[in-house]
C-alpha cells in the first residue's frame, strides 16, 4: 500500500475510469489523498461503486461522462476538466477498447476509424488539450495505458487495436523527450491478459484458459495487479528519474 497522503492536494485525471483497470486506478489515487476527475463513458449506465459515490459527495471525485469516439467528446472533456481544476498533476490516458474482433479482409472503414480514434487519436486530443494545465505544476506525469499486444500483435481480429496501442507507445516516448524541459514525465503501463469485462466481451473462456496455462505465474492478472504501477509512475518521489518507459504487467507472459 502507498502512503495515504502520497497524492494529497494533487489533481489527477483518469480517463476510462468507469470500470476495470481505470476504476481501480481512480480508487487507489483517492485512497492516497488525490482529487480525481473520473471519466466514464456516456453509455455507462451501471451503478457506480460506493467508494466513488462517497468521494463525489465529499468533492474529492468529479465524474465526467464523455464519448471519446469523436473529437467533440474529447474537446468537451478537456473543457470540463478546465472548469474543475486549475492544474493537472497526473493524467492517466486509459480510455479505449478493442471495439470488436475484425479480420483483416472484413474490416470496414467505419470500424477502422472508430478503433483508431478511440484508442489512438483520443489520447493525443486529451493530452494536447490538457498540456497547459499539466505545465502549471512543474513536475506532472502522464501515464498511458497500452497493451501486451503492442509487442505481440495480439490474436486474430485485433490487428488495428494492437497497432493503435503500438502508436501510443511511440507517441509516449516522443512526448517524454519533448516535454522533459517542462518537467513532465511520460510513461506507459502495458497490461497483459487481465480479468476485466474487456476479455469477457472479446475472449472465450477456452482462449483465456489456454493463455493462463502459458503464463509463468499460472494465473491471469487483475486490475489490482495493474493499478500500483500507475501510482508509482505518477509520484515524483518514487519515479522522478523515470520517463519514456513501458512497464509490462503480464505475469511473465512475454518471457515465454
Amino acid at each position: 500500500m502507498f502512503h495515504p497522503k502520497l497524492f494529497e492536494n494533487r489533481n489527477v485525471v483518469v480517463t476510462g475510469a468507469g470500470r476495470g483497470i481505470g476504476l481501480e486506478v481512480a480508487r487507489q489515487f483517492l485512497d492516497c489523498g488525490a482529487h480525481v476527475l473520473v471519466h466514464v463513458g456516456r453509455d455507462s449506465n451501471r451503478d457506480l461503486p460506493d467508494f466513488l459515490m462517497e468521494a463525489q459527495a465529499e468533492r474529492r471525485a468529479f465524474l465526467v461522462a464523455g464519448d471519446f469516439s469523436s473529437g467533440e467528446g474529447t474537446r468537451n472533456f478537456v473543457s470540463a476538466t478546465g472548469e474543475r481544476f486549475d492544474r493537472v498533476d497526473v493524467l492517466v490516458n486509459n480510455a479505449g477498447t478493442m471495439v470488436g474482433r475484425f479480420l483483416a479482409g472484413e474490416l470496414t472503414d467505419d470500424q477502422y476509424e472508430k478503433i483508431v480514434h478511440l484508442n489512438q487519436t483520443s489520447v493525443m486530443e486529451v493530452t494536447r488539450g490538457l498540456l497547459p494545465l499539466l505545465r502549471v505544476g512543474g513536475e506532472a506525469a502522464i501515464i498511458n495505458t497500452v497493451s501486451i499486444s503492442a509487442l505481440t500483435g495480439g490474436s486474430p481480429g485485433s490487428a488495428i487495436y494492437s497497432a493503435s496501442k503500438a502508436f501510443v507507445v511511440t507517441y509516449s516516448k516522443a512526448l517524454a523527450r519533448e516535454l522533459a524541459p517542462d518537467g513532465i514525465r511520460v510513461n506507459c503501463v502495458s497490461p497483459g491478459t487481465i480479468t476485466t469485462d474487456f476479455h469477457e466481451r472479446y475472449s472465450s473462456k477456452e482462449k483465456l484458459e489456454q493463455t493462463r496455462k502459458s503464463i509463468p505465474l499460472q494465473r491471469l492478472g487483475t486490475a489490482e495487479d495493474c493499478a500500483p504501477a500507475y501510482l508509482f509512475l505518477a509520484a515524483p518521489t518514487l519515479s522522478g528519474y523515470i520517463t519514456g518507459q513501458v512497464i509490462e504487467i503480464n505475469g511473465g507472459q512475454l518471457i515465454c
